[in-house]
């Protein structure tokens, strides 16, 4: 398996040189600074690329080896094939990528909001900190904060005293920063910025879009898509849900085995694969990661793992250590690297170690939120060792 870090371009806190000391051989990244929805370049791809492939006298070489993301506009899960022209401009995107041997893209289809937190520096037991999805606090937000039209529907009479509570205690700036967390772009995110009346606006637009409508956008999206990325030799990975779970009374698609597996019965092709992401699926009880990695081994071509940690409520979570909380890394792994000795090297599983907890030195920098140096350092070094453990034993 082919060792990756992600990296958001130039003005990263994270040197490529750090990549580099890490160990990682394979890059993440994206054109974060080009507006959603417009075609990126052969040029800006090629900038880009040979920024991060200039490799100084010395040292080990990288390789931009897939895009995280293409985003894709609200129009497209909206509207389907009707919006032709957003879908025109991703094609075009994914051929200036392509142009660039770069052939694996990952994407969400989540609508309004990509992955959500509620705390961005939950403090641990260790005394590192991480990011958390605190249900009630999620409710402070949803019913008193945002007041979407209907929220109250979504709760139960027990979860609205709860947040009726916390939110008379809240102080301006605990609002501010609750509503900066959830409303705000989080890093890599491929949504933008809100304001609360933008934000109420947007969920209006989505207005009798439910799971089955938001089905069928996402399978006119992929008719238009895969057999242009079957030409150019592409692989499209698609991102679970993150939580796996409807947020703001919008439906979600890439939750369970049951949703990639209705996905790849309608769209075939080989070049529509999955993203496994172990923490956004892990985040569900009801998902069994290492049969989800069995099933779907031959169309996983790009892997984030990471662990996530259930809460009593059933409803909260926040990210563990990669070795820790629900998440069975070795019996994943085990799967994965199974599937992955059947490949040549040009075709191996790609992975990175993702949201490692912001630790030691990074303590005082400001750093992003998820994907600090060192928290991802030493996920990374976890992961790279059960792989040479279980390489060295039953797959060796």
């Amino acid at each position: 398996m082919r060792q990756a870090w992600r990296w958001f371009g130039p003005k990263a806190g994270v040197s490529l040189d750090n990549v580099r000391q890490a160990g990682a051989t394979d890059i993440v990244s994206a054109l974060h600074e080009v507006p959603i929805g417009e075609a990126w370049t052969m040029a800006q791809v090629h900038e880009r690329k040979s920024l991060i492939e200039s490799t100084p006298a010395g040292r080990t070489p990288l390789t931009w080896s897939v895009v995280e993301s293409i985003p894709i506009p609200d129009a497209v899960k909206r509207l389907g094939g009707a919006a032709k022209d957003d879908i025109a401009a991703w094609i075009a995107s994914m051929e200036a990528v392509a142009a660039n041997d770069i052939k694996v893209i990952c994407y969400n289809f989540m609508p309004v909001v990509d992955w959500c937190r509620t705390d961005l520096d939950y403090v641990t037991p260790t005394g590192s900190t991480a990011m958390r999805f605190d249900h009630n606090v999620f409710a402070v937000f949803d019913l008193h904060i945002l007041q979407r039209r209907g929220a109250e529907n979504d709760y139960s009479e027990a979860d609205r005293k709860i947040a009726s509570d916390l939110y008379d205690a809240m102080g301006p700036q605990e609002i501010a920063d609750l509503t900066r967390n959830i409303a705000s772009a989080l890093p890599g995110s491929t949504t933008e910025p809100l304001t609360i009346p933008a934000f109420r606006d947007k969920l209006e637009t989505y207005s009798g879009v439910d799971a089955n409508r938001l089905r069928q956008h996402l399978v006119e999206f992929l008719a238009a898509v895969t057999p242009v990325a079957e030409k150019l030799g592409v692989k499209l990975t698609l991102h679970p849900d993150d939580p796996p779970r409807s947020l703001f009374g919008l439906p979600r698609i890439a939750s369970t085995e049951a949703d990639y597996a209705a996905l790849f019965d309608v769209v075939p092709s080989p070049a529509n694969g999955m993203c496994f992401c172990t923490g956004s699926l892990g985040v569900r009880a009801d998902n069994d990661l290492p049969k989800i990695a069995r099933r779907f081994a031959s169309r996983i071509y790009f892997t984030h793992l990471r662990a996530t940690t259930r809460e009593g409520d059933g409803s909260s979570f926040h990210e563990a250590a990669h070795l820790e909380g629900d998440v069975d890394m070795v019996t994943v792994l085990r799967e994965l690297l199974i599937e992955d000795h059947k490949r040549d090297r040009a075709n191996s599983i790609i992975f990175r170690s993702d949201h490692g907890h912001r630790m030691l030195d990074d303590l005082n920098k400001d750093v992003t939120p998820g994907y600090s140096a060192i928290g991802r350092l030493r996920g990374l070094a976890e992961l790279r060792g059960i792989i040479h453990a279980l390489d060295a034993s039953a797959l060796g």
